[in-house]
């Protein structure tokens, strides 16, 4: 791995870090998940951005693939790859650590790490960061909202289903082609069982999402019928 790759990483880390920190700041009163998840919000936008902006070929975004990362796909995943190291570690400071969530995480950082010492695959990476990515400021919206004082409203549940629909196209419909190109290709092994994981993982994911998208309208319809029938 290049020393400008590594230098960017640790300097991606004190910059999220500091970014923690000045939210902190800022909002007082909130909770240490609350700052987090602006901290993910704000990693989630610019992680879509730089990924669509690194796309050598729009008429075949994970075109060329297996092949040399370029520079700007090189960033694009050590500025993720900054954040993820971020994040995990605050999660064990927030004592807030799930299975899922920590398998998540470290596959990613796996993943992420090899590809960047390999200096490979980055068509395919900056493909799935933005599959992965795309639906998560509706994902750190919809619980920003509840400690705002907005749970069980229309506005909530707005952000629920668009979550729900958006992470479903991405990673149920985009997710399973793009590890499809990934086992195919001539990738490390490494790369191909990050793709693997993290695919399981969104699989997971989706049945949960699916159930609390369900549990939430048959609540809202319930609701109705009660209110009409007073």
């Amino acid at each position: 791995m290049e020393d400008y790759i590594t230098n960017l990483v640790v300097f991606g880390v004190i910059s999220w870090t500091t970014a923690f920190l000045a939210t902190r700041r800022i909002f007082p009163n909130r909770s240490f998940d609350f700052s987090n998840r602006i901290v993910s919000t704000i990693h989630a936008s610019l992680a879509v951005i730089l990924s669509s902006l690194s796309v050598q070929h729009w008429s075949c975004p994970v075109c060329p693939v297996a092949s040399k990362s370029s520079p700007k796909q090189m960033q694009a995943l050590a500025v993720t790859q900054a954040y993820l190291i971020y994040d995990l570690i605050c999660c064990f400071l927030d004592k807030h650590v799930k299975l899922d969530n920590m398998v998540h995480h470290l596959v990613s950082i796996v993943g992420i790490g090899a590809g960047l010492a390999y200096e490979m695959c980055g068509s395919e990476m900056v493909a799935a960061l933005w599959i992965t990515e795309i639906s998560s400021p509706f994902l750190h919206l919809r619980e920003l909202l509840k400690e705002l004082g907005y749970k069980d409203t229309d506005l909530n549940l707005a952000a629920d289903i668009s979550f729900a629909v958006i992470f479903t196209s991405a990673r149920m419909v985009g997710g399973p082609y793009l590890l499809y190109v990934t086992l195919y290709a001539n990738n490390p092994f490494l790369i191909k069982a990050m793709a693997l994981g993290l695919q399981l993982v969104s699989a997971f994911w989706f049945y949960k999402i699916a159930r609390m998208v369900k549990h939430k309208l048959t609540k809202r319809i319930t609701t109705k019928k009660v209110e009409s029938t007073l």
